[in-house]
């Protein structure tokens, strides 16, 4: 049995091993081990991500060691990290003449490579992204998918511009998808542009989507990068222009990890286990005969012919010898989204019984009308049942404040925070929690305004957020 998800930290760590996503075991702080089911749900959720990378980004890999030289040469970029730098220093028994990083990001492996790739404007736009690991050496707490010293699903798109304004545009592209993202998955998020504090380290600004999870923290679930032209002085990345001179490109880049399935999971989860959106289940449909002694003729040939019509989808015939609750406790906690029920009662009257993961109320439809034109309809249903849901528990942790004493109360009880600032004001709220940075756009569901009066000082001010963070 799963604890209950209102004691979310316990209910998190149980359901992600009792629904095998990961095996937590591995005898290495901050490394987990995927085991099939959560590594199924691993690609069928980036798949989505690159269909939607592919339609104008090309895929590539690039090394995972990145010389202390390279590494170093961006010194703004490396004092964001070097607290987190793994460093290889022996080949074997022998010192390494460079020592030798394992990738904390890749802008040091990927940039020197854009000096050689990128020669005429006829070479820009620049798309390229990859899904890889990457190492850091984190300090904090450790937590399966959330926080990690080996995070082994990193999207990081890298893209070289003409201009500024090229590549402004890109990041508001890039913010595009990650909405197309994220809206698959029926998870809200907020958008916020980072303080000049924390924004990423050798960025002209950065863009982070934010989601709340059940106990309140906020999350970041993906950031956009405009790097102007900062790395491609220091890497000199340069481009023959129309007229025969020179300029410097103007880079972007954004990243997706694995903190989009913690997301998932913990979000659309319950007392019971996971809560799958209908795409991205490992296991879609599951279908159960109940057998009786001298009944399991037609209950098992009624299931068996349900299975053949629904082949196109994941779908699995439990026809073991479990008993019928042991199979429904299995399948609800790892998260399947459609349930079939046959018994001898459906079987003699061409019957079958359904359930939906999220609702759990059952109901009974004529064999012949179980098509998969129908199945597709309910997994759009369920998804928008599933959004619905995660949209009004966000918006109960949401709180709009106007006053100094409100903020921090909030934040205490663990809300986040939209509250009005000035830009001499915001660093002051680091006082009360982690600033998430200038609200960017308004979700469709919630209702507050942009600008208002500043709390702290009544100046002009614009929605900032505040909150504790993972």
């Amino acid at each position: 049995m799963l604890p209950p998800k209102s004691e979310f930290s316990d209910w998190y760590h149980e359901v992600i091993q009792q629904a095998e996503i990961m095996d937590i075991r591995y005898p290495v702080k901050g490394l987990y081990v995927w085991l099939p089911f959560g590594f199924k749900l691993r690609q069928l959720v980036y798949s989505k991500l690159r269909e939607i990378l592919d339609r104008d980004h090309d895929e590539v890999y690039f090394p995972t060691l990145i010389p202390e030289e390279l590494l170093m040469k961006e010194s703004e970029h490396i004092r964001g990290f070097e607290d987190e730098v793994y460093w290889i220093t022996h080949g074997g028994l022998e010192p390494l003449d460079v020592k030798l990083a394992l990738r904390p990001t890749s802008e040091t492996a990927i940039y020197p490579m854009f000096k050689l790739w990128v020669r005429s404007h006829a070479d820009l736009p620049l798309r390229v992204y990859q899904i890889v690991n990457v190492f850091r050496y984190e300090t904090k707490h450790t937590r399966p998918l959330i926080r990690l010293r080996e995070v082994t699903s990193f999207k990081e798109a890298h893209t070289a511009h003409r201009n500024y304004e090229e590549a402004e545009k890109q990041v508001l592209n890039a913010i595009k998808l990650y909405k197309e993202f994220y809206d698959f998955l029926a998870i809200p998020y907020m958008i916020f542009r980072r303080p000049e504090w924390d924004k990423f380290p050798g960025a002209d600004y950065t863009i982070a989507f934010d989601t709340i999870m059940p106990d309140g923290r906020t999350l970041q679930i993906g950031t956009v990068h405009h790097l102007a032209d900062n790395f491609a002085k220091t890497f000199d990345i340069k481009y023959e222009t129309p007229n025969g001179d020179h300029a410097y490109v103007h880079q972007t880049c954004y990243g997706i990890s694995e903190r989009c399935i913690a997301s998932l999971i913990s979000i659309h989860g319950d007392d019971l286990g996971l809560i799958l959106p209908f795409d991205v289940a490992p296991v879609q449909i599951v279908i159960i005969p109940i057998l009786y002694k001298g009944k399991e003729e037609g209950v098992i040939e009624l299931s068996r012919k349900l299975y053949e019509r629904l082949k196109e989808f994941r779908v699995v015939l439990d026809d073991s010898d479990e008993r019928p609750g042991a199979k429904y406790y299995k399948w609800e906690l790892k998260g399947v989204p459609i349930r079939f029920e046959i018994g001898p009662r459906e079987a003699e009257n061409n019957k079958v019984v359904v359930s939906f993961r999220d609702e759990r109320r059952k109901f009974s439809v004529a064999f012949d009308d179980v098509t998969p034109e129908r199945v597709v309809d309910w997994g759009r249903g369920l998804r928008e049942r599933l959004r619905w849901k995660a949209i009004e528990s966000v918006r109960e942790k949401i709180l709009i404040c106007r006053s100094v004493e409100d903020v921090a109360d909030a934040v205490e009880k663990r809300l986040l925070v939209l509250t009005y600032s000035c830009e001499d004001c915001e660093r002051e709220f680091e006082n009360y929690g982690s600033v998430l940075g200038k609200l960017e756009e308004v979700p469709e569901w919630l209702d507050v305004s942009l600008e208002g009066e500043c709390v702290m000082c009544g100046g002009k001010g614009y929605l900032v957020g505040v909150a504790r963070t993972y």
